[in-house]
């Protein structure tokens, strides 16, 4: 590119070059003088055959006296012969500009700019194109999970209905325990699912909750849950701890919390489950004794599941990680391979009624 506007600007001095000599070919020798013709793109001047100025507008010393056009760093020469004792006595006829790259250094960098938008588009491309199949699957088990929230409410209605029936007429046993631990573990699904469909059309609203009475209940509604592996919710609740939320959204919280460290644990171990003031925060934590875990930052994704063999659909954390960041509640984990886990939520004094 550079060459090629070498070779436009010589073209352009010898176009400029045939102007200066029409001009001294129309000159009438009955005139008076001469007016060189003057211009402000470049300079010019008249020499003899030893090149020395008869008349000259062009500032410095010559580096080349070579016939033709050349390049001295930015400066441009171009020396045209005449006809001898034709023009004022003059052999030479030099004209000289200064060349500028900086129209070619801006193509270059608009052509660069250019390709860097091509690659990058091309590479958005590909890239939507290789995660289009990860998408279908994530709106299929979407519209999956959208289409068994219709199924499943019905049934599992029936079943708790038909539980505690059954338990009120008849003495309790192992068996019937059983059933109704599993049908709230399916019942805590179910929420989840529920939630996921309708969150993003339902406004929820926010309350005035006791947080200590909320946190006995769910514990006491979790411990047929925690018995069917032979495991002791152990509660540290301050009591008369009022916030303001959504009692829906807070139940998401809670119940995962309690479900998953209930999961998650070895048998005949013990969940701890406290609640206090500190400065101003509301401290809410969750410990376990169980499998901890390998991967935290992953485990707030939708559908992740880091141990595939303890079932559920992986949509309980993803949950709690939006509900939390709505009402900017801090989250700290501390987790220890086959020790336990403890998730700890910080209520912002902003949700506290003192």
């Amino acid at each position: 590119m550079k060459n090629i506007h070498s070779v436009q600007n010589e073209l352009f001095l010898k176009q400029q070059s045939l102007l200066i000599i029409k001009s001294m070919q129309e000159f009438n020798q009955n005139d008076e003088y001469f007016e060189y013709p003057r211009f402000k793109t470049f300079e010019s001047g008249l020499y003899d055959k030893n090149f020395k100025p008869i008349f000259s507008l062009i500032k410095g010393n010559l580096s080349n006296f070579k016939e033709g056009y050349y390049l001295d760093e930015s400066d441009a020469y171009l020396i045209t012969k005449l006809p001898k004792g034709r023009y004022f006595s003059a052999d030479y006829l030099i004209i000289k500009n200064r060349v500028s790259f900086a129209v070619v250094y801006e193509k270059v960098v608009l052509i660069l700019f250019s390709v860097v938008i091509f690659i990058l588009m091309l590479s958005i491309f590909f890239l939507n194109r290789f995660a289009l199949p990860f998408k279908r699957i994530n709106e299929q088990l979407d519209n999956f999970i959208k289409d068994s929230i219709h199924e499943i409410n019905t049934p599992l209605s029936i079943i708790n209905v038909n539980i505690d029936l059954y338990n009120r007429k008849n003495p309790q046993n192992k068996y019937m325990q059983r059933m109704k631990a599993a049908a709230k573990v399916l019942s805590n699904i179910y929420n989840d699912m529920d939630y996921l469909v309708k969150h993003d059309r339902v406004e929820y609203e926010r309350e005035q909750i006791n947080l200590s009475n909320f946190l006995k209940e769910r514990i006491e509604y979790f411990s047929e849950v925690a018995l069917m592996k032979n495991i002791n919710i152990v509660s540290e609740i301050e009591d008369s701890i009022t916030i303001l939320m959504n009692p829906k959204q807070l139940r998401r919280v809670v119940d995962n919390n309690i479900s998953n460290a209930i999961k998650y644990s070895y048998e005949e171990n013990s969940i701890r489950v406290s609640l206090d003031l500190k400065a101003g925060f509301c401290y809410l934590s969750f410990k376990d004794s169980g499998v901890g875990i390998e991967n935290v930052d992953q485990i707030f994704k939708r559908y992740y599941r880091e141990d595939t063999l303890q079932g559920g659909f992986g949509i309980g954390l993803n949950i709690v990680s939006s509900i939390i960041k709505e009402y900017e509640i801090k989250l700290e984990i501390q987790s220890e391979l086959k020790k336990g886990t403890t998730f700890t939520y910080i209520f912002p004094q902003k949700m506290l009624l003192l």
